[in-house]
């Protein structure tokens, strides 16, 4: 047993003033992840801020349409709350796809964006992990490969993120909200996650010391057809082998707008920036639907395990695609 210092937050200031004291330390909210991977020894902070008390449990509208949910909001909560379940039903459905009902009621918002990667490797002490201790090199660059990215991987890390919330996110436009030592700020839910480059250690832009207190929905993705869909070994409680998802506005049988992000394909949220523009004023039909996603997927590069991912997520893509275009309830 390795023993650490428990501190329990009261606000946002008083967290991050204790976390910028104590080098080493880590927020504690639903402890889905921190603390498995404190059991294992991956994770060995000397401090736990307790912030699940926090006044950041609310979902609310905001005066310019956009929807605000807090950090502590349950992720169940968050995917039965009429304002995600109305207006943005692929955040809904990336929610509900995710673990088990038992997670759900216990993870966060902010915790669900901070987990670690579910990589074998990282998570074994004695494997080589450049994610997990920089300069030991990757060992599932060279063994089983199955699960990994074949999207933006480095010569130092191909794991893949976890999230499918942070997937929905990234296809809404999403911002997150941090408060820290230099005051607040907003990150596109899109850039709030790294490639792994020189330094896979790194998951996020967040900065040393800054706590998550919020996600906000913009107005300008409310209410669109969206969906979520994931590929997975099991119909429950296990992480995207490929994942997608779609916002899509389409009229007179052209894409109008349209926002695609994948799952399971790389060391974050992939947002198919290509794709989207080879696809807006264009006809909304499946033969360009697939074209412009086999334009993303090009850049792939699978390793010997993975190369069914890339057609995989072509597929899914494809057919939440066509789905929405003809407003199908069946997505």
């Amino acid at each position: 047993m390795k023993s650490f210092r428990y501190l329990r937050a009261h606000s946002v200031e008083e967290a991050t003033a204790a976390h910028a004291g104590r080098p080493g330390s880590r927020y504690l909210g639903g402890g889905t992840n921190l603390v498995d991977l404190m059991k294992l020894g991956v994770e060995t902070p000397g401090t736990l801020i307790d912030v699940s008390g926090l006044p950041l449990d609310t979902v609310e509208e905001l005066p310019d349409g956009s929807v605000r949910a807090g950090a502590a909001v349950r992720n169940s909560d968050l995917a039965a709350h009429p304002l995600v379940r109305d207006r943005y039903p692929v955040l809904a459905q990336a929610l509900l796809s995710g673990a088990s009902g038992q997670l759900r009621n216990a993870a966060t918002t902010g915790g669900n964006l901070l987990q670690r990667t579910r990589c074998p490797y990282f998570q074994d002490l004695g494997k080589p992990c450049n994610k997990r201790e920089p300069g030991t090199g990757c060992g599932a660059r060279e063994g089983v490969s199955r699960d990994h990215a074949v999207l933006g991987h480095s010569p130092q890390c191909v794991a893949t993120n976890p999230s499918d919330m942070a997937v929905a996110l990234a296809a809404l436009d999403a911002q997150v909200e941090l408060h820290g030592a230099r005051g607040r700020r907003t990150v596109p839910a899109a850039d709030f996650h790294r490639l792994p480059g020189d330094r896979p250690d790194l998951d996020t832009e967040i900065a040393p010391g800054e706590l998550i207190t919020g996600v906000r929905l913009p107005a300008t993705t409310a209410n669109l057809p969206s969906a979520y869909r994931k590929a997975r070994d099991r119909a429950s409680y296990a992480f995207a082998l490929a994942s997608v998802a779609v916002v899509l506005d389409v009229a007179d049988s052209a894409v109008r707008e349209v926002r695609i992000a994948f799952g399971g394909l790389a060391h974050r949220p992939w947002r198919a920036l290509r794709a989207e523009r080879a696809l807006r004023g264009g006809p909304a039909t499946e033969e360009a639907f697939r074209q412009a996603l086999e334009s993303e997927l090009a850049a792939a590069e699978p390793l010997p395990d993975n190369a069914f991912k890339v057609p995989l997520a072509r597929n899914i893509a494809c057919d939440v695609l066509r789905r929405l275009s003809t407003a199908s309830p069946a997505v």
